[in-house]
């Protein structure tokens, strides 16, 4: 906005006041030349923002449509009303001509953002008693030619063309037009298309058809590099109003035609960074040509201002320089806007820009002079309208009430006129009869028109009350009808006062709900995190637990395992022991009973037989001679309990339970974990004992060997519910020694 208020609003109050003008943006490519010409959606460039201003100044005084008429030789003739219309209807009916854009069509979205009524602007040096018509018309220079951008062709220019079709012959270039000097040796493009238009839109309208027409290439510096200048040129038309005020003075030498041209250079480049090739390469060779040529011009300009030559002809070498050739004569003001890229790489080019936007600042070009006004008083537009708005003043009669007026009427017809009172006789009776008669008749009427007066006042009277009760009833409603419409006010104004209050708090809330929203965020991220760290751990819980328990469930068949064969190694060991220890006490028995049998025959007393060493166990150890011969119980041991063992036992019956648990292993079978012993010992009533039936018959005094229940005893299993392995006995009983 600032950009627009301090460089382009001047040409557009020149424009409006008949004075041409100039815009250029200059600069290296990618710049933003472009940017700064048309804008971007919210945010309109100078173009959108220069014809809004146009507009919004020459609205209500514009002509209508067909009244200015282009004549193709950059002058406008003047039209009537009746030609005007005829002219739009005879356009209307041509299919190939260009249609002008009406303004209530729709907008295009691409552009529609770009229009910002907000921010409209107006120019002061408008008259009112002129009439105003714009014209615009959209070219592009592309390698030294000039193309007309809203030009409706059949063909595509962007496309080349071959003689005969064939490939092989020489190449002809796009059709295009030639430049060319009016009367007033202004330079202008031959046969280019002039639209007419009424508001913004459709002159933004009109140039965004034509922008879509314009030459634009991907290089490795700009995706979006325009390959050709354009200019948009706004014709303006003015033409004075007749003495009335109501018609366009139909004189051709006082139509005044100003324009502003907006021109969108193409951005200098370096083909060393741009590394373009074919026709990449051409363009870009004749965009630096052209920017060369420009510069140069405006350098013989500063050289004719300060040495005060008067150098020319270096302006017509190329098309661009060439068409602006009376703006550097002094015919309009010119304005550049440098585009500067903060690229670093772009230093070198950003420099030589600025050093020409330095030498531009000191060249100055003459002014134009002001057109002549007509001789017609002003104020002419101002005093025709007010005589159309004024309405006409009418004469109004004073009636009376028909009913009153007819009956008056008739009374004052039907007086009578008096007669005549001349007395010429002293006896003379009929004059006087007569006169009072007359006069009777004439007081009667009188008292007639007295009552009809005092009814019609009556009635008067009584229609002025009911008009006063009237009055007064609707003065009363309007005073209600006040205190209303105040309480009314005093409500909007409580309501604006909440609706503000509650905005503010609503926005307050708005801000709150958005820093919520974006703690809600973090905290949502953070909880995001915090369930991926969670399940990572728990699945690591749950391989860990999984191995854990593989881990004890083989420890706990390694353990079984290793107990179950300990328990057989510790049982084999006691078993040797046991075994080891029976066959020392053997030993020694023999050797007591050896001494003793030495000590008998010394005395000679017979001694006993010499006995056999026994298999095994401690009970089949005899005691010495002479010595109490120890009672070892004879144990009987047994698989299965029944009457008839039971029978056999004597003193008491010892049960073994071996306790243990039944554990599955990792390979599908289950292992036996013994866990403990225990000993049941049950002491018998009645001791029963009975001679063992092996061995040789003995005397009484040394007896046979007595076996009872103790030598008998089972050891039994305790088994765990459920168990495959079920209930069974296990025996292990040792070998009984025998005595020899």
């Amino acid at each position: 906005m600032e950009l627009f208020e301090d460089v382009a609003k001047p040409l557009v109050d020149d424009l409006v006041r008949g004075k041409n003008g100039l815009l250029f943006t200059y600069g290296v490519t990618g710049s933003g030349k472009t940017f700064t010409m048309t804008g971007s959606p919210g945010q309109g460039g100078l173009l959108p923002r220069s014809l809004d201003m146009i507009f919004n100044s020459i609205g209500p005084y514009q002509a209508k449509r067909f009244v200015f008429k282009t004549d193709d030789k950059n002058g406008l003739d003047v039209q009537s009303q009746i030609d005007a219309l005829l002219e739009r209807q005879r356009q209307d009916n041509i299919p190939s001509a260009p249609k002008t854009p009406s303004s209530r069509q729709k907008l295009d979205p691409e552009f529609r953002d770009m229009m910002n009524p907000e921010e409209a602007c107006r120019s002061e040096g408008v008259d009112e008693d002129s009439s105003y018509g714009v014209f615009v018309s959209y070219i592009e220079i592309y390698n030294n030619y000039i193309f007309d951008l809203l030009e409706e062709t059949p063909y595509d220019p962007i496309r080349p063309k071959w003689n005969g079709g064939t490939p092989n012959t020489d190449f002809i270039p796009p059709q295009s037009k030639i430049l060319r000097e009016d009367q007033n040796h202004n330079m202008y493009v031959a046969g280019c298309t002039e639209v007419e238009v009424k508001t913004t839109e459709e002159a933004f309208e009109v140039f965004w058809r034509g922008q879509k027409k314009r030459r634009i290439a991907n290089t490795q510096l700009n995706k979006e590099s325009s390959r050709s200048h354009s200019v948009f040129i706004i014709k303006l038309a003015q033409a004075p109003l007749d003495a009335d005020g109501d018609n366009i003075l139909q004189d051709k030498s006082q139509v005044a035609v100003s324009q502003l041209c907006l021109v969108d250079l193409a951005g200098s480049e370096r083909t060393s960074r741009t590394r373009a090739d074919g026709n990449r390469l051409r363009e870009a060779g004749n965009i630096n040509q052209s920017l060369m040529t420009l510069r140069t011009c405006i350098e013989v300009l500063r050289e004719n201002q300060m040495c005060g030559t008067n150098k020319v002809g270096i302006c017509r070498t190329l098309k661009v320089t060439h068409l602006f050739k009376n703006y550097f004569d002094g015919e309009g003001k010119v304005r550049m806007i440098v585009c500067i890229n903060p690229k670093a790489e772009d230093f070198e080019e950003t420099m030589l820009v600025m050093r020409f936007a330095e030498m531009t600042q000191e060249v100055e070009v003459a002014r134009p002079a002001d057109r002549p006004v007509c001789g017609f008083a002003a104020g002419r537009r101002q005093r025709n309208q007010a005589s159309k708005d004024d309405p006409a003043r009418r004469k109004g009669n004073i009636c009376c009430p028909p009913d009153f007026t007819t009956t008056l009427g008739q009374l004052l017809h039907s007086i009578p006129p008096l007669p005549c009172c001349e007395l010429t006789d002293p006896h003379d009776d009929t004059t006087l009869p007569r006169v009072i008669e007359a006069l009777e008749k004439r007081q009667r009427i009188r008292q007639m028109i007295i009552d009809q007066y005092k009814q019609a006042a009556n009635v008067m009277r009584s229609s002025l009350k009911e008009l006063d009760g009237s009055l007064f009833n609707k003065e009363d409603f309007i005073n209600k009808q006040n205190g209303k419409l105040a309480e009314k006010d005093r409500q909007i104004q409580s309501q604006k006062a909440d609706m503000e209050r509650l905005e503010k708090k609503t926005k307050m809330q708005e801000y709150k709900i958005e820093v919520l929203q974006k703690t809600t965020n973090i905290y949502e991220v953070d909880k995001r995190s915090l369930q991926q760290e969670l399940e990572t751990r728990e699945s690591r819980l749950k391989r860990e637990h999984v191995d854990k328990k593989r881990m004890e469930q083989r420890m706990q068949g390694m353990v079984s395992d290793t107990q179950h064969k300990w328990e057989k190694e510790c049982e084999r060991r006691v078993n040797a022991k046991q075994l080891e220890m029976q066959n020392k006490l053997w030993v020694k028995n023999e050797e007591a009973e050896a001494a003793q049998g030495h000590r008998h025959r010394d005395q000679g007393a017979p001694g006993p037989a010499p006995r056999h060493p026994p298999a095994a166990g401690p009970s089949s150890a005899a005691p010495p001679r002479g010595a109490p011969s120890p009672q070892h119980p004879q144990l009987l041991k047994v698989s299965a309990a029944s009457e008839k063992v039971l029978s056999k036992c004597d003193r008491y019956i010892q049960t073994k339970l071996i306790k243990g648990e039944v554990i599955k292993t990792r390979g599908g079978g289950q292992s036996v974990q013994f866990t403990d012993i225990e000993t049941l010992r049950q002491q018998l009533t009645t001791a029963r004992k009975r001679r063992s039936s092996e061995g040789s018959p003995q005397s009484s005094d040394q007896g046979g060997q007595w076996t009872d229940v103790e030598t008998r005893c089972a050891v039994g299993v305790e088994m765990r519910a459920g168990s495959n392995m079920g209930p069974g006995y296990e025996h292990r009983g040792f070998v009984k020694r025998r005595k020899p």
